[in-house]
């Protein structure tokens, strides 16, 4: 999936080699939280070069919906857009929307700043939601922390995104074939806040949990 083009020190230039076609890396990606990158049409974003777009999970679930987009024949052609995606956990929403949620073992519990109605986001549900979308990369669930948190703090967060990860991954070995891209792939996120260890730590957890790809959260939240 990863082909290393060259490495110079710690820079590397290399391609991704996703489902709906090749991304090279590093890249820009725009960000199309509803399914539409703000003031841009399709049409617009391949003209400029853009090769992958972000949809947010945790809106696109409350409106239209996941079932809905699946329906649909997934996110791709909802959006009019054949280049790869990939769609965030809601993780991020767990942190900027605090004051809204309620954080246990098992997930999440907003109130959605639709209607104020319960909404519930497990790993679980995110990761069924993502194979709904058809997303070509698909992220774990996790509980992010900010820069000023104390280190016992980011140790417990870190561990539940942890269990949070084990359980993102059992469940899309479950539901993966269902997904309309047909080959989609799983990402796990490093946390541990601004602590090293503790992000080694988490690294090697997921590792042993084994991923597609891994990705770097929780350093530079809300920034």
């Amino acid at each position: 999936m990863y082909e290393l083009i060259k490495q110079d020190g710690l820079a590397r230039r290399g391609r991704i080699h996703l489902e709906n076609g090749v991304v090279d890396t590093p890249v820009f990606m725009p960000c199309g939280t509803y399914g539409t990158v703000k003031g841009m049409m399709p049409s617009d974003l391949l003209e400029v070069g853009t090769q992958i777009l972000l949809g947010n999970t945790f809106h696109l679930m409350l409106r239209p919906g996941d079932a809905q987009i699946q329906d649909l024949g997934g996110l791709h052609r909802f959006m009019n857009w054949n280049k790869p995606i990939l769609t965030d956990s809601g993780g991020f929403q767990i942190f900027s929307l605090g004051e809204m949620n309620q954080l246990s073992e098992e997930g999440v519990l907003f109130r959605s700043p639709v209607n104020g109605d319960k909404v519930e986001l497990t790993p679980e549900r995110s990761i069924d939601a993502q194979v709904n979308f058809g997303s070509d990369v698909i992220m774990v669930l996790d509980d992010c922390t900010a820069a000023d948190k104390k280190e016992d703090e980011v140790r417990s967060s870190m561990e539940l995104s942890m269990r949070w990860a084990a359980r993102s991954k059992e469940q899309f070995d479950r539901v993966k074939n269902n997904s309309p891209s047909g080959d989609s792939k799983l990402f796990g996120i490093v946390q541990g806040g601004m602590y090293p260890a503790l992000r080694e730590e988490s690294l090697r957890h997921l590792i042993e949990i084994g991923f597609d790809g891994y990705a770097i959260g929780g350093l530079s939240v809300g920034d």
